[in-house]
Formats: structure tokens, sequence, C-alpha cells
């Protein structure tokens, strides 16, 4: 009697579950470790020995039946809630999307590839280095020994007495000569660093450096490849003219000038009331650095340059503090 009237309490409540979470319930009253189906188990001593048998079979079916109802209502439950909550988050596939706001090229990025395919487009070929760089490469080769008064010039991050963050790619121009025999036309772009931060100078910031080595190039050559390079990325009417200067690696030397992009020559701030804006330096390779690489310097002649990228970037695009390409400023950047 005590059976029957279990069997007819978990049909029903079984059958008016709304929720599998109200079914869960109804197993945990029935089968969990305290449950009335569970318990009946224990009952199994008080009964008569010639009954047990028949007992056992009873608690059997009866786990059964309770199982097999269970499992029916809960695929039940389960597939009314999956298509309620179907309808409730279905998506208008008519509605506009949200919109994507697509990134850009860092503004530096985008001048380096400007310059890279300027100068790719004049003939010459990439070349890279290590940013950590032996003394040798850095200095001696490029004519500029230990306790040279040039060397305090570039406020170097030395690691040891011959190892250090190089401080310009001309390096790369070093190791591309001591691998390669003339001639040679390279442009070699790269991170460099130097002690120093201010609203125009950086501990870390990017260079790209020209090598060209043949039997007969000219400081035409030169002045000619550069009035072209600035000519292409500032354009044709921007006046361009050399300064005498001084590089230990190169000789004679030059610093190139260019009229003023902010004001157009007629001289403001930026340009200090000159109308003209340094942008690079440049000068034939000096005999010395051609004799440090095994080159004749008889036979062989050259010239290099080498310019800022990130001052580059602020001329082009009138930028007048250095330190907002690293801020990682979106609304600044979000202008290029």
């Amino acid at each position: 009697m005590e059976l029957s009237k279990e069997l007819e309490n978990y049909k029903q409540e079984i059958d008016s579950a709304a929720t599998t979470e109200g079914l869960y319930l109804i197993w945990v009253k029935y089968l969990g470790k305290k449950g009335s189906i569970s318990l009946l188990n224990k009952e199994m001593k008080n009964i008569p020995e010639d009954k047990r048998a028949e007992f056992g079979r009873v608690i059997v079916a009866l786990r059964e039946d309770f199982e097999a109802r269970y499992r029916k209502k809960e695929i039940e439950l389960k597939n009314k809630e999956i298509n309620e909550k179907l309808e409730k988050e279905s998506i208008d596939i008519t509605l506009p999307p949200f919109p994507i706001k697509r990134g850009t090229l860092h503004p530096l990025t985008q001048v380096y590839y400007e310059i890279v395919d300027i100068f790719t487009s004049m003939g010459y070929e990439l070349a890279t280095g290590p940013e950590i760089e032996l003394d040798f490469f850095n200095f001696e080769a490029l004519n500029i020994p230990k306790e040279h008064p040039a060397r305090d010039m570039q406020d170097t991050f030395y690691i040891t007495d011959e190892v250090l963050l190089r401080t310009h790619t001309s390096p790369v121009q070093v190791r591309t000569m001591k691998k390669y025999a003339p001639p040679i036309k390279i442009i070699a772009p790269g991170k460099v660093f130097r002690c120093d931060s201010d609203i125009t100078h950086t501990p870390m910031f990017h260079q790209v450096e020209g090598l060209l080595i043949d039997e007969y190039s000219s400081f035409a050559d030169l002045k000619g490849a550069l009035v072209t390079f600035i000519h292409r990325l500032f354009g044709e009417k921007i006046p361009v003219k050399f300064r005498p200067s001084f590089f230990p690696f190169t000789e004679p030397s030059a610093e190139v000038d260019m009229g003023c992009v902010i004001c157009g020559g007629e001289g403001c701030r930026v340009c200090k009331g000159t109308g003209w804006l340094e942008i690079l330096g440049c000068g034939m390779v000096h005999p010395k650095v051609l004799e440090a690489v095994g080159y004749d310097s008889d036979k062989y002649r050259g010239f290099a340059f080498g310019m800022g990228i990130e001052r580059i970037t602020m001329l082009k695009f009138g930028i007048d503090d250095l330190r907002l390409f690293y801020d990682n400023n979106i609304g600044f950047l979000k202008q290029f």
C-alpha cells in the first residue's frame, strides 16, 4: 500500500513539473540520498526473509519507472526552454550591423614604408642587422676609434665595454661591406638607441641609412638621389640645399636642408625664422671606412646618407612633439 502511494505521487509531480529546475527538485526528493525511493532500501531489513526478493524487485521497478518518466519529461522541458529562449533572443538579420572601425598603420610605419618604396624604386636593396651591436661595427669601423670626440655626440647605452645598443644603423652598412664585394647599393632602416629624451628625442627611435659603393659614384650622384627622394616625399616644389658639415665616416660631408613645410619658407617658430629645416646628413664614404672592411680605397668610392624617420614624419604631418608617436593616444593616431 505504501509503495502504491509513492508511485502515484511521483507520477503526478513529474507530469506537473514546469521547469528543469523544478524537475530536478523532484529527483532529489525521490532519488536523492534521503529521497523517498532511496530510503525504501533501508526498509529491506524489516521485510520477512521470504518476501525480500519480491520487495527488491518492486523497488527496482519503481526506480526504473521513475527514471524513465523523469528522462522523458526532462527532454520535453529542455526543448521547451530552448524554443522559448530562441524566440526571445532571435536576431533580426535585416537590422544594420554595428559600424566597424577599421584600424590604420601608425604614422611612423606609413612614412617608413614610403621611404623604403622610394629608395627601392631607385634600385636600392633592403638590408638589416642586429640591434645589439659590437663596438667595432658601431664605432671603430666607421672611423670613430676609442676616445674619439665624436663618440660624445652619441649618448650610448653600453652593455659591456665592447657590446652596446646600436646608436645608428650604419653598422648594417659595415656588415654588408664585409660580407659582399662592390658594387653595393642598400638602405638600412631600423631601431636605434641613445640616452636622450625630450620633445624632439626619445631613447629609442628609427633611422634609415643608405649606402652606395662602386668605382664611379660622385657627390653629384649623391645630390641627385637625395633631391629626388625629398621631392617625391614632400613635393616637387620643395627647395633643397646642401651645407658643409662633419661626420667621421664621410668626407666631404654635408647636411641637407629643405624649405620649411610649416611656413612655406617665410619663417616660423619651427624653422626658427630661417625658412629652412634640416632633414638628413650625408657625404662621400671616408677612405678609412673602406679600408676597415677590406676594400681598395684607391679603386672604390661611394656615398652614404642617414635620416631619422620620426623627424621626417613630424615634418610631413606638421607634428611638433616626438612623444606623441609613443603615447598610444587613439585620438591622435586616428588622424592618420
